[in-house]
């Protein structure tokens, strides 16, 4: 009887570490989030390449094991979309199609996870990408989801950031400034700081572009 008890108890102590260490989907978002800032702003060429591959299959992977997680979904999206802007050339646009996909199956599960931040990213896809009949560019559709990832989250660092760069890019420079200073006083985020950090250097740098256009360098 003893040993039934032994062999019972030690079957059960083989199976807590596969309870307690079990990745969540949050677990996973949030490794995704800091490998995507670490390979985003902190590596560059072939490490900046290799890092991506490997994150692209992990992304994927968690997809597999997370199919109705929209916000595993959202970071498969942003991953292929940042890597596509990286690689660039024939491969970019693949990638590209790829992101729009993933980031429009997140929506169809909640549109708002993350804080709606697959609108925003989409919506930076869609002025990026080249128009018909080369890829799906488009800047009506690119205005309506950037506005709509304004709506549901309008002090957010990258929701400001990414509808100043279609701005800055259509040169509409005295709006592109209104929204990059918002987003420059967007709060920080206490379990990204990688991704503030590098994303408010990007500001900084759009910014100097806009005044320089607007004649006010300096201010």
């Amino acid at each position: 009887m003893r040993v039934k008890t032994t062999i019972k108890l030690l079957f059960l102590t083989l199976l807590i570490p596969v309870t307690v260490f079990a990745e969540t989907p949050s677990d996973v978002v949030a490794e995704l989030q800091h490998d995507w800032a670490i390979a985003n702003y902190q590596l560059s060429g072939d490490e900046q390449i290799k890092a991506y591959e490997a994150l692209i299959d992990r992304a994927n992977a968690a997809v597999d094991s997370n199919p109705r997680s929209a916000e595993i979904l959202v970071w498969n999206g942003i991953i292929k979309s940042a890597f596509a802007g990286v690689k660039g050339g024939v491969g970019a646009l693949g990638l590209a199609k790829q992101a729009k996909k993933s980031l429009e199956a997140s929506m169809k599960l909640d549109d708002k996870a993350l804080n709606g931040s697959a609108y925003a990213s989409l919506g930076t896809l869609y002025f990026k990408v080249p128009g018909w009949p080369l890829g799906f560019g488009n800047d009506k559709k690119a205005v309506q989801l950037l506005e709509k990832a304004l709506e549901i989250n309008p002090d957010g660092i990258d929701p400001n950031y990414f509808y100043a760069d279609y701005l800055r890019e259509k040169k509409d420079f005295e709006n592109a400034e209104k929204y990059l200073l918002k987003a420059q006083k967007a709060a920080p985020r206490a379990d990204r700081p990688v991704a503030d950090s590098g994303r408010q250097q990007e500001i900084l740098t759009a910014l100097l572009e806009v005044r320089e256009k607007l004649g006010r360098v300096g201010s």
